[in-house]
């Protein structure tokens, strides 16, 4: 049995593109998990009449915006060659996912929640194509499971560390410090983005 575990990792090398999204969707999504799961109670709370519903109409309007915009996105970063035009929509993505966390610290009413949706939307729809699109072209050959695998069990135990800690931080000292942490996190992951230039440089 050690032996055979012991084979399943030998010669095992992540790439530096991969390793640069994946830290950067640790940071992006772990910040994120402070909020996500209190969200709707932001929106009770905090919201002018904010209620239960809202929470459900600001998920879609996030859901419905993403959707129809993020086709043409791909279509875009597909049609073009090279992949600057992926990474620059992928950096312009993330960087607007991260604009929105500041957003939600001055939101009072509802309307201004659903307004924040939507920009947070046209971040995922920027985003998570060209993200994709890089890290298919990247990925390792005949290490594809194992690195999935890597990126989704990073970023799950990320957001699992952070989910019960946004709650703490919001009881303790506010949601405007949750939010605050929340977009420093995003823009930290959107640093990150620039290894990932170093690497595409290199591939010309």
């Amino acid at each position: 049995m050690r032996r055979y575990l012991g084979r399943l990792f030998v010669g095992l090398k992540v790439n530096r593109v991969i390793e640069y999204l994946t830290i950067s969707d640790i940071l992006m999504l772990s910040g994120w998990g402070l909020i996500n799961p209190i969200i709707a109670v932001f929106f009770t709370e905090q919201v002018t009449g904010g209620t239960v519903a809202l929470a459900g109409l600001a998920s879609t309007t996030y859901f419905l915006v993403k959707s129809f915009v993020q086709i043409p996105v791909a279509r875009f970063i597909d049609l073009r060659r090279g992949e600057w035009d992926d990474y620059w929509t992928m950096v312009l993505g993330s960087a607007i996912i991260s604009l929105s966390a500041f957003l939600y610290i001055f939101v009072k009413t509802p309307w201004q929640v659903i307004a924040v949706q939507v920009v947070y939307g046209i971040g995922g729809a920027l985003s998570y194509p060209s993200w994709l699109a890089i890290f298919t072209r990247h990925i390792d050959r005949r290490e594809e499971g194992f690195e999935w695998s890597l990126y989704y069990t990073a970023t799950d135990l990320g957001a699992a560390l952070t989910a019960g800690l946004g709650g703490l931080l919001a009881a303790n000292y506010g949601y405007p410090l949750v939010f605050m942490i929340v977009g420093i996190a995003s823009l930290a992951g959107t640093v990150f983005l620039a290894g990932v230039s170093r690497n595409i440089k290199k591939r010309g």
